[in-house]
């Protein structure tokens, strides 16, 4: 293990930027969460034709100004750390570097500024500041009942092709191009949206048979939307009976100077990927 090292204006920029326990740290990643919401208000308004009539000018001023500050950012998420590749092949680094990139690529390509939507992304960082334990702890069972839950749900997905291949094709018998059924796969099409009770209305059956059959596709579709909820509400009670004990969640917001490690237990003084120190002098 390593010793504390020692403050540097680099090692005060990596608390600042990267870690959201130090009150400067917190208010950085506020005004961070701000500007991206700003943003993204920005580019929604920019697309509505009276607004951008009369204050396009502003709308892209303002987002070269919040473009520019992201790109300060990302410069100094760089070079605040000693590795490099470990912040910009990271989720959040490629998700930050592809939010930069848009209203650069707009002088080359024009309305790959409307990309900039993506920085919504970005928000993901409100759970690291807020620290809502709770609600990570309770994602943390759906995500783990949705995985357990796969091979029936991909069972039963493959259940209901079958069928709306099968009604379909029948509907296709039984209306024809006539009534609005021109082929199989607009058939199919046809069925899935009704069996999933969308009804989007664009074909409907006009025989008193292709009525009834669609009659009995709406009353199967609502009770083949319960499944895949029933399927996973079992397995989250499943494994509800497994956990005797909730294990202790570990909200500390350190990430190693040295390697960009996150995730450190709470009392953790060392890194627990490169063995660095994770404290200053």
């Amino acid at each position: 293990m390593t010793q504390p090292q020692k403050h540097t204006w680099k090692t005060r920029l990596h608390e600042v930027i990267y870690e959201a326990d130090t009150p400067a740290g917190k208010t950085f990643d506020v005004v961070l969460l701000i500007l991206i919401f700003v943003s993204i208000i920005l580019v929604m308004l920019e697309s509505v034709a009276p607004m951008q009539a009369q204050y396009g000018d502003y709308f892209y001023l303002g987002e070269w100004i919040i473009t520019i500050f992201f790109t300060i950012e990302y410069i100094l998420r760089v070079i605040s750390i000693k590795r490099p590749s470990s912040y910009i092949f990271s989720f959040y680094g490629l998700i930050d570097l592809i939010s930069t990139i848009p209203l650069y690529l707009s002088f080359f390509i024009v309305g790959t500024n409307a990309l900039l939507t993506i920085r919504a992304l970005r928000l993901l960082r409100v759970f690291r500041i807020l620290k809502v334990t709770r609600y990570i702890g309770e994602g943390n069972k759906l995500a783990r009942a949705l995985r357990d839950s796969r091979p029936k749900i991909l069972v039963f997905l493959f259940a209901v092709m079958i069928l709306s291949i099968i009604a379909g094709t029948l509907m296709y018998i039984v209306e024809g191009p006539e009534h609005g059924f021109k082929s199989i796969p607009v058939s199919i099409y046809w069925c899935i949206v009704t069996l999933t009770t969308v009804g989007f209305g664009d074909i409907a059956p006009v025989t008193a048979l292709g009525q009834f059959i669609a009659t009995v596709i709406m009353v199967v579709g609502y009770g083949i939307i319960a499944v895949p909820t029933g399927i996973v509400s079992a397995e989250m009670a499943k494994g509800e009976r497994k956990e005797p004990e909730p294990q202790k969640l570990h909200m500390n917001t350190q990430v190693c100077h040295h390697c960009g490690a996150r995730k450190h237990q709470d009392s953790a003084k060392y890194c627990h990927n490169c063995g660095n120190s994770l404290h200053y002098e």
